[in-house]
């Protein structure tokens, strides 16, 4: 197993100060490396950080926060999108983004070593999770689907009820009623 870096043993306060520090646009990674291995001497610690592990763990950050950016981007399109959409199509939504990350985790799990046993144990864990994740995922959207197709003939045959009243009033022919009716029917397929 792989030792944690020194950035992940630094004590808690000391890394949530490091991270201020990434965050200050004005303050180089040279200058944060300096201070933060000040503030581990004069806390008395024997660990100090290399400007080269700093300049990993900005990267890192920095990937992490462009992926929470994108998915914050992402979130807000399609709200603004679907907006006050039915839950059939937020429904959608959702299982479109979930096979997204299945997708995405399947192409991680294939870059794994497979030589160790625990790796390759913990492989087909990962494996069968997400298989079992992307069937309960289909079956979701299978169910979605058919909710979507009822309440669309529900309202359609509600919709037809709605014309046959009105045309009854109206003096509409009985034939042209089933006509109608019969075309409003139709679109629910």
């Amino acid at each position: 197993m792989a030792q944690a870096s020194s950035i992940e043993r630094l004590p808690a306060d000391i890394k949530s100060r490091l991270q201020e520090l990434l965050q200050d646009p004005r303050v180089t990674q040279l200058d944060v490396t300096a201070r933060i291995n000040e503030l581990l001497e004069a806390e008395g610690h024997p660990d100090r950080i290399s400007k080269s592990a700093v300049n990993r763990y900005a990267i890192k950050m920095a990937e992490v926060g462009e992926k929470l950016r994108q998915s914050r981007d992402v979130a807000s399109m399609f709200i603004a999108r679907v907006g006050a959409a039915p839950q059939g199509q937020m429904g959608l939504l959702i299982n479109e983004i979930l096979r997204t990350l299945a997708f995405d985790i399947s192409l991680k799990i294939q870059d794994a070593d497979l030589k160790e046993p625990e790796t390759l144990a913990a492989t087909i864990d990962q494996v069968k999770a997400l298989a079992l994740a992307v069937q309960r995922l289909e079956q979701s959207a299978t169910i979605n689907v058919k909710r979507e197709n009822e309440i669309r003939k529900a309202a359609l045959e509600q919709a037809a009820e709605a014309v046959e009243k009105t045309a009854k009033q109206a003096g509409v022919s009985a034939e042209a009623i089933q006509m109608i009716r019969r075309d409003v029917l139709m679109m629910a397929v």
